[in-house]
């Protein structure tokens, strides 16, 4: 033990239980409401970004996308 905290052989834990424990730190230390807001700042991706991409941008370079971008901020200023 050092400094108050077990060591565990995570060598021979499973995923999930390194997981449960990682929570358990976690809670224990910055309580519930701040292992919630610490978790938040982090999200699994899902979905495959550069099919997506092309879906969205298409075949525009970037200067087509700039322009567009400069566009619709000129006409939003005029709205």
């Amino acid at each position: 033990m050092v400094d108050g905290c077990v060591w565990m052989d995570i060598g021979t834990m499973t995923p999930e239980e390194i997981r449960r424990e990682g929570l358990k730190a976690l809670a224990e230390r910055l309580g519930v409401v701040g292992m919630i807001r610490f978790l938040q700042q982090f999200e699994r991706g899902e979905g495959d970004y550069t099919r997506d991409r092309e879906k969205f941008l298409g075949d525009r370079s970037v200067e087509e996308l700039v322009k567009e971008i400069e566009a619709r901020r000129k006409h939003e200023d005029y709205v």
